[in-house]
C-alpha cells in the first residue's frame, strides 16, 4: 500500500497511529507529499480527486481518502482488538471521532486565515467564530476525559492528535492549564510509542 502524507498533518497522525498500533506500518510505504489549498501536489491529485493527504493507494489499486475512511479500511486488516468497535460503545467512539475533527476542522481554517491568507484579506471575525468551536470542542473533552481510561480506539486517537495540534500550532493557547482532566489524560496518552513516534516537527 501507498500512503501520500505531509509529517504535519493531524489526519495522516490518526492514519499512522492506527498503522503503528496494529502492526500495518511495515505493508504501507509512505510517500511525502507537501499540499495546501492554494497549491495543490500533483501526485496527490492524481490519486484523490480533492488533492489531500492522506490519500492511501491500495495493493489493488482502490484509492482512499478522508482519514476516518482510511482509518476504518485499515481496521479490517488486522486480528487485533479494533479501533471501530462493533458493539454498543461504537456511536460513543464515532462521536468522540467527530469530536477531534471537528477541532481539528476549525484550528486549521485559523492557521490558514492567519498563514496562507494574505493581511490585507484576513477576517478576525471569521477566525475567531472558529476558536468558539475550538473552545466548544475542548470543554466536551474536558467532560469526557475522566471516561477515556486506557482506551486506544479511533475516538481516543483522533482526540489525541486534535490536541497535539493543538501543541504544535497553537501552543500559546496553554490548553493544559485550562483543561486539567484532558491535560491529565493527554500525559498517560501521549506516552504511547505511536503517539511520540508521530510528534509533528516543522
Amino acid at each position: 500500500m501507498k500512503l501520500y502524507y505531509s509529517p504535519t498533518s493531524p489526519y495522516v497522525r490518526k492514519v499512522v497511529i492506527l498503522a503503528l498500533e496494529t502492526g500495518l506500518d511495515a505493508k504501507i510505504q509512505r510517500i511525502p507529499a507537501a499540499t495546501t489549498p492554494v497549491a495543490q501536489n500533483p501526485d496527490v491529485a492524481k490519486a484523490n480527486p480533492v488533492a489531500k493527504v492522506p490519500t492511501l493507494v491500495t495493493d489493488d489499486g482502490l484509492h482512499l481518502f478522508d482519514s476516518r475512511v482510511i482509518c476504518e479500511y485499515l481496521d479490517t486488516l488486522h486480528a487485533g482488538r479494533k479501533f471501530f468497535p462493533a458493539d454498543a460503545s461504537r456511536w460513543a467512539v464515532l462521536r468522540q471521532q467527530a469530536l477531534g475533527d471537528g477541532l481539528l476542522d476549525a484550528a486549521l481554517l485559523v492557521r490558514y486565515e492567519g498563514f496562507l491568507r494574505p493581511e490585507d484579506k484576513r477576517w478576525s471575525d471569521w477566525a475567531d467564530g472558529q476558536m468558539k468551536k475550538v473552545l466548544g470542542a475542548m470543554a466536551e473533552i474536558e467532560k469526557l476525559a475522566p471516561s477515556f481510561g486506557d482506551r486506544v480506539d479511533i475516538g481516543t486517537v483522533t482526540i489525541a492528535c486534535a490536541l497535539g495540534y493543538l501543541d504544535f500550532r497553537f501552543g500559546d493557547m496553554n490548553w493544559r492549564q485550562k483543561y486539567p482532566q484532558t491535560a491529565a489524560w493527554a500525559q498517560r496518552f501521549f506516552e504511547r510509542p505511536s503517539v511520540k513516534a508521530t510528534v509533528p516537527v516543522g
